[in-house]
């Protein structure tokens, strides 16, 4: 089975926004540098959105915002150790497969 046109666009709309140093979440957070420097952080950043991103029955993306938003707030509070994420990360999210 192939991933569905709704996840490939979900995860490369998520991806550009990332890569550029675009998203509206995060501005004026320095995060670009960690693509070089520290790559785990992108690695659990992912792994984060591709945890909680839900699809129906036909591969249709039920919740990409919200699994963007979990996602970069981790970025934020990798970035800026005062912000919380809120509500706390459950272990469920934040495991890497």
């Amino acid at each position: 089975m192939k991933l569905s046109n709704s996840f490939s666009g979900a995860l490369r709309t998520f991806t550009y926004f990332i890569a550029s140093g675009t998203h509206y979440q995060l501005k004026g957070v320095n995060y670009l540098k960690l693509f070089g420097e520290e790559p785990s952080a992108i690695e659990q950043t992912f792994a984060i959105f591709a945890n909680v991103i839900e699809l129906d029955d036909k591969g249709n993306v039920l919740n990409a915002k919200y699994a963007e938003k979990r996602a970069v707030d981790y970025i934020r509070s990798y970035c800026e150790p005062e912000f919380n994420v809120a509500p706390p990360y459950e272990d469920w999210e934040i495991e890497l497969y």
